[in-house]
């Protein structure tokens, strides 16, 4: 069997937050020219065949309430972005796995969800909608909130230059979410990130960093992580540290950019024909066939409640704050603290 390598690129951006859905085409067309430019700067080298861009490329949530969200920036899947998305990658033989759209479905009325796809010249192989929003400040719905919802809330695409699973941003600070993605068989893991300061990529509190490398060492799989790079003054009220890097399947930084604001795109290898000897070969570090599901009875219980969200009813900062609080207090009444 051909050996399956090939570049991928991280990819952060750094444009004008769009203030209404009209907005989003003048960040949709900057990212296709940097596919243009990735694939051709580095064509002399190994093919450029998978990019990944950050969450909130298209639209950041710079409105408080779903009902603003809805009317100005809020987009259904597919529209006319991600056929331009389609066209790109049939150009280029490439796989994208988009910056985050603000998602409208309308099996799900009042509604938004945080969406990233994953796209090649097959068309759109997947779609990943935020599990874990950054509460309470996030009032995008999770799948897992919603009744009656009936899509894989991890979806793994199988695809010719291999296994690609994507978790948006917050969800990686859950290690369960990203140890389903590998469970569903993902080789390569996308973080589509909108990571911002002091929580980057230095030190002393470089979570950015230590989350990436811990994901990829205890899945066994690569890791294409971007990260926003926007200015405070594109993406208020924070500043956003960049620092996109690709990892290897031990936890290896193979490539990164400077921390800081800044279009920034890293290249490294990705060989998926190594990853799967390491996967088949190996004994020790082999944490999800070590796994002992059955020693953490704590899964067994409920903390954050699904169902807690209800389509055509609209989600809020209050809102989050007493389902969190309410989360809490079972928290600390399985620990025996009141």
């Amino acid at each position: 069997m051909e050996p399956i390598r090939y570049a991928a690129a991280a990819c952060q951006t750094d444009h004008p937050a769009p203030e209404t859905r009209v907005d989003i085409k003048r960040s949709a067309d900057r990212m296709l020219e940097m596919i243009d430019m990735t694939v051709e700067g580095h064509s002399p080298f190994l093919p450029v065949r998978l990019l990944a861009f950050p969450e909130f490329g298209h639209a950041v949530p710079r409105y408080r309430t779903v009902g603003e969200l809805l009317d100005r920036l809020a987009i259904p899947i597919p529209n006319e972005h991600t056929e331009k998305y389609i066209a790109k990658a049939r150009e280029h033989d490439v796989y994208i796995q988009t910056a985050t759209f603000l998602e409208a479905d309308a099996r799900w009325p009042g509604v938004v969800f945080n969406t990233t796809c994953l796209i090649g010249p097959e068309g759109i192989l997947s779609r990943y909608r935020k599990v874990n929003p950054w509460i309470p400040f996030e009032v995008h719905a999770s799948p897992h909130d919603l009744e009656g919802y009936d899509e894989p809330l991890f979806p793994v695409a199988k695809t010719p230059i291999g296994n690609i699973g994507a978790a948006v941003c917050y969800d990686w600070l859950f290690p369960e979410a990203i140890r389903q993605l590998a469970a569903n068989g993902a080789e390569v893991l996308v973080r589509v990130s909108a990571y911002m300061d002091p929580w980057g990529a230095t030190p002393p509190m470089d979570w950015w960093t230590v989350v990436n490398r811990c994901r990829a060492l205890e899945n066994t799989a690569y890791v294409v992580a971007s990260n926003q790079g926007a200015s405070m003054a594109h993406f208020p009220p924070y500043s956003w540290p960049g620092g996109s890097m690709v990892l290897d399947y031990d936890g290896r930084i193979l490539a990164q950019a400077d921390p800081g604001p800044g279009e920034k795109v890293v290249v490294a290898p990705i060989d998926i024909t190594a990853l799967r000897h390491e996967r088949k070969t190996r004994q020790g570090h082999q944490m999800l066939a070590h796994l002992r599901s059955e020693a953490y009875p704590m899964y067994d219980r409920t903390f954050f409640p699904p169902g807690s969200a209800r389509s055509g009813h609209e989600l809020t900062f209050e809102g989050r704050r007493t389902v969190i609080d309410d989360a809490k207090r079972r928290v600390h009444q399985d620990n025996g603290n009141e």
